[in-house]
């Protein structure tokens, strides 16, 4: 017993000691950076670069990861020039067929995204009977069987990205490639609803 009681007081000093010391002087610190970091305010100055300023502009001519440079305004003019000159830019050997039409899985995609993002006004056959309209919520949605609607590939994706008439924009909602797969489904509605 009393060697269990020489023991816990031997402890019992040792962490007593241990626990006792000069707290402003803390130990040495290997890496400080690690631990604390320097931080810089976006427009305080600095020597680094020949302007002065922390905060610098892209370098002319860089694009940022993601996104793709689009040449058609958003204008009256410029949705004219993308229906009459705009393709389909993305690489395509892995989406078309032999007989080069789009193949299935491409156009279901462009399905599944149309369903969730325009279904609602344009209907799920592209009839312009979406929920919205037959609830009268929205009055004079186009459809893609209009007679005097010619839209192309290069007009429906400069729609889906600028909008037009009471058409928001989807370009955030839809990247690149999703703006394109729905195109192409648009027009796999269209020519359906010709062909009935």
């Amino acid at each position: 017993m009393r060697v269990f009681v020489k023991i816990g007081i031997v402890l019992g000093v040792a962490t007593l000691v241990a626990s006792c010391h000069n707290k402003s002087t803390p130990n040495y610190q290997y890496m400080p950076n690690m631990y604390e970091p320097v931080s810089y305010e976006t427009y305080q100055e600095t020597g680094a670069f020949r302007n002065g300023k922390e905060g610098q502009l892209p370098v002319e001519g860089t694009i940022a990861r993601g996104h793709m440079p689009y040449e058609y305004p958003n204008t009256l003019e410029g949705h004219d020039l993308a229906k009459a000159n705009l393709k389909n830019p993305l690489p395509f050997e892995a989406y078309r067929n032999a007989d080069s039409t789009v193949t299935d899985e491409y156009l279901k995609k462009g399905e599944e995204l149309f369903n969730i993002y325009c279904a609602v006004c344009h209907g799920t056959k592209g009839n312009g009977k979406g929920v919205l309209v037959d609830r009268e919520k929205i009055l004079g949605v186009p459809s893609y069987d209009d007679a005097g609607r010619a839209i192309t590939e290069g007009s429906v994706y400069h729609v889906i990205r600028y909008g037009l008439n009471a058409m928001g924009s989807y370009a955030n909602q839809l990247n690149e490639q999703e703006r394109w797969e729905v195109t192409e489904y648009v027009m796999k509605l269209k020519q359906d609803l010709e062909n009935k």
